[in-house]
């Protein structure tokens, strides 16, 4: 890698919009459709060497579709009635089992980006996310499994992503965008992708698509929603983009191993950067900077935000390390991401308007 550049705040925004401007007539902006089928999906990886589903060029927009972490079977048993269940979704089933895993999450893409390559990073920003179906489901495992079973039930109360045990379908008021999650509990729907990332380095192999890394992958960041940009290293050639997982409403941590999972359809636009160099992934609110870190040790991925952070102060503002790491315990906020898929994520945010130059 590259030693970072230094940027200030607006700097930040300025490099974005000349980015974006600097999209050559030769390549202007195409919008591309990505639906789910066997054809376009990577099952359960991210992978350098994965076949792409889809070229598009820096600055074009993708529509794309993606299937909820769960089986027709399952969602059946769950008492999903068979009409209500899409016939494409029906049509995944039918990918060949050799071609699954080692994750379970069904991912479409990749989406190859031309001049995309390792060193560069890859802007991806949410520009819109609907709810095409109106239910989802939540399972019952994860961080504390015994939760999942009734006092004096010595059952292994794993309910899991299949169907069974505590897993139930939820249904979902689409033009208040709300649902009741329990009896008496309504939340807002926010949706977003809970996995999306690029191929890991060549050397890694075909990476599990559970455990959040520095490509991103399944940070269950519930702060991606439309409207938010990630900004993700890029470790392959074409970048060789993924998402999927999606999530109607969820909770920092993901306690349970499931948010409010769902199908998306959405709209993003792809810009590569190659005037940004960092190591782990990065996100751009209307309101805040997030910087991420994920390993097996809640510890060492807390401590990897706090340096991402600190990292980020200094770029941004010119500050020396101590200084940033100061302003990091005045003014950011460290949040659980999730708990739950091998790797554990821990975010941090601060407010942009923290950040502001003085008069």
């Amino acid at each position: 890698m590259k030693k970072p550049m230094a940027f200030t705040v607006a700097a930040w925004s300025a490099c974005a919009a000349a980015s974006f401007l600097a999209i050559s007539p030769a390549h202007a902006q195409k919008v591309h459709q990505l639906p789910a089928t066997p054809s376009t999906v990577a099952w359960g990886y991210y992978w350098s060497l994965a076949k792409p589903a889809i070229t598009v060029n820096s600055g074009d927009i993708v529509e794309v579709e993606t299937i909820m972490t769960n089986n027709t079977a399952g969602l059946e048993r769950m008492g999903v009635k068979p009409e209500e269940i899409p016939q494409w979704m029906r049509d995944l089933q039918t990918v060949p089992q050799d071609q699954r895993g080692p994750g379970g999450h069904v991912l479409t893409g990749p989406i190859y980006v031309t001049g995309a390559d390792s060193g560069d990073v890859l802007e991806v920003k949410m520009l819109s996310i609907t709810l095409p179906i109106a239910y989802g489901y939540n399972g019952c495992s994860g961080f504390v499994r015994e939760l999942c079973r009734a006092p004096g039930d010595t059952s292994t109360g794993r309910g899991g992503r299949g169907g069974g045990g505590g897993s139930r379908v939820i249904y979902m008021d689409r033009q208040k965008m709300t649902a009741e999650i329990s009896p008496g509990i309504t939340v807002p729907l926010k949706p977003f992708w809970g996995s999306i990332g690029v191929a890991p380095a060549a050397e890694k192999g075909k990476v599990n698509s559970n455990p959040p890394s520095q490509h991103a992958g399944n940070m269950d960041n519930k702060e991606l929603v439309a409207g938010t940009t990630l900004y993700v290293p890029v470790w392959a050639k074409g970048a060789l983009l993924e998402l999927g997982d999606g999530h109607a409403t969820q909770g920092d941590g993901e306690v349970d191993q499931t948010g409010l999972e769902t199908n998306l359809k959405g709209r993003i636009q792809v810009v590569v950067r190659k005037d940004l160099k960092f190591d782990w992934p990065r996100i751009e609110t209307p309101t805040h900077w997030i910087t991420m870190g994920a390993d097996t040790s809640l510890v060492v991925a807390t401590k990897t935000a706090i340096g991402n952070m600190v990292k980020f102060l200094m770029e941004t503002k010119g500050i020396t390390q101590i200084q940033a790491y100061q302003a990091a315990s005045m003014a950011a906020d460290l949040h659980i991401t999730q708990l739950v898929d091998g790797n554990v994520g821990v975010h941090m945010m601060i407010a942009k308007e923290y950040l502001k130059a003085r008069p």
